[in-house]
């Protein structure tokens, strides 16, 4: 999208390869945790047993890595708020935007708003 209306309503989608990569693995990451006897184990080449093996010895630390992942992502999102604010990205649909965008890709989001120089930056 790029800049319109100024930086108050600057955005920028991620990197396509970044957003096909990350819902690839958070898709596949929850059905292992919410349908796992529904995997077709045996088509999925090296990551198939290794899946299993995950499931079958570490269930708990699967478990909690995928909710810390999502806790993550609602950090990131909510960092990308403040930083909305503090680089005079003020219009509201653009910070929910990137709140949304942040929350679902994570840094393939944020690194956006991160490299984002203002022409004038707000002062604090």
């Amino acid at each position: 999208m790029g800049k319109a209306r100024g930086d108050e309503a600057y955005f920028q989608r991620s990197s396509l390869f970044w957003v096909t990569i990350i819902i690839l693995s958070f898709g596949y990451y929850t059905w292992v945790i919410f349908w796992p006897e529904s995997i077709p184990y045996q088509s999925l080449g090296p990551l198939g047993p290794f899946t299993q093996y995950l499931l079958k010895h570490h269930h708990t630390l699967v478990h909690a890595w995928y909710w810390l992942a999502w806790m993550i992502h609602v950090g990131e999102s909510l960092y990308a708020i403040v930083l909305c604010k503090s680089k005079g990205i003020t219009n509201t649909w653009t910070q929910l935007l990137w709140f949304l965008q942040t929350f679902l890709f994570g840094l393939a989001s944020l690194y956006y708003l991160i490299a984002f120089r203002p022409k004038h930056q707000k002062q604090t």
